[in-house]
């Protein structure tokens, strides 16, 4: 992630450039007050992504099966994309 850092006053005379940056992927920036970290500003969609990530690793149930597949994947118990798209009739081959 790329992360810029600047103080609140410098980032209020730019905050319609610095809403336009932050739209690339993976761009935030930090707000400091007196030198100290006080505010993160980021695009909507970055941090409904965090968020979801949180959700999911905050989920026993859904760690529990991600867990199992990738046993399952370890151990080779899985079909290929391929494989799939034929058994479900998706393939022209």
């Amino acid at each position: 992630m790329s992360k810029k850092i600047i103080s609140i006053t410098e980032g209020r005379k730019n905050l319609f450039k610095i809403a336009e940056y932050v739209q690339k992927p993976a761009t935030y920036y930090e707000f400091t007050v007196d030198g100290k970290p006080k505010v993160v500003l980021m695009s909507s969609q970055e941090f409904d992504s965090i968020v979801e990530t949180m959700e999911i690793l905050s989920d026993p149930q859904t760690m529990k099966n991600i867990k199992k597949a990738e046993e399952e994947h370890k151990k080779g118990e899985y079909i290929s994309w391929d494989d799939l798209k034929k058994e479900l009739g998706l393939s022209n081959k």
